[in-house]
């Protein structure tokens, strides 16, 4: 029987999130983005979760608990976090706010951007940056050129 290397439903690159409580933050992404949980494996005395799948839209996410001792922290464990997961959805306006019902923090409003999306940024409870965008003009690199050059002038 052939395997595949790839398993099915996953891309070449997933995001592979560590939260303080990963039960917690699948009713948190639940809430704020519509995920749906596909599977959560706990410690074998049930304390803590070792591995858990979530798809948001399609794309799937895998969550831990965090392991300090094994090398696995959390952005608030490290003081932050350099990521973001980026998000496109129909309408980034409601997801945002959805988001921030939820629980997340804003940190950036939802705007029309000069590369063609409504972009708006926040950080769920557990410190990770989501980006939330609508992709709504298609746009030549150097309309997005100009664009740049434009919003940096202000």
């Amino acid at each position: 029987m052939s395997v595949e290397p790839i398993p099915p439903g996953f891309g070449a690159v997933t995001p592979h999130l560590v939260v303080p409580d990963s039960a917690e933050a699948i009713a948190f992404y639940e809430k704020a983005f519509g995920a749906q949980e596909l599977f959560r494996m706990p410690t074998p005395d049930g304390s803590k979760i070792m591995h858990a799948q979530i798809v948001i839209g399609g794309a799937p996410i895998m969550l831990a608990d965090e392991f300090p001792g094994m090398g696995c922290q959390s952005p608030g464990a490290l003081g932050g976090t350099p990521i973001t997961v980026h998000l496109y959805v129909p309408d980034a306006d409601q997801v945002f706010a959805q988001a921030v019902a939820a629980g997340a923090k804003p940190t950036m409003p939802v705007t029309d951007m000069f590369w063609g999306d409504r972009y708006g940024r926040v950080e769920d409870p557990f410190g990770h940056s989501w980006s939330i965008a609508t992709h709504t003009k298609d746009m030549t690199p150097e309309e997005i050129a100009e664009g740049a050059k434009a919003a940096f002038a202000q």
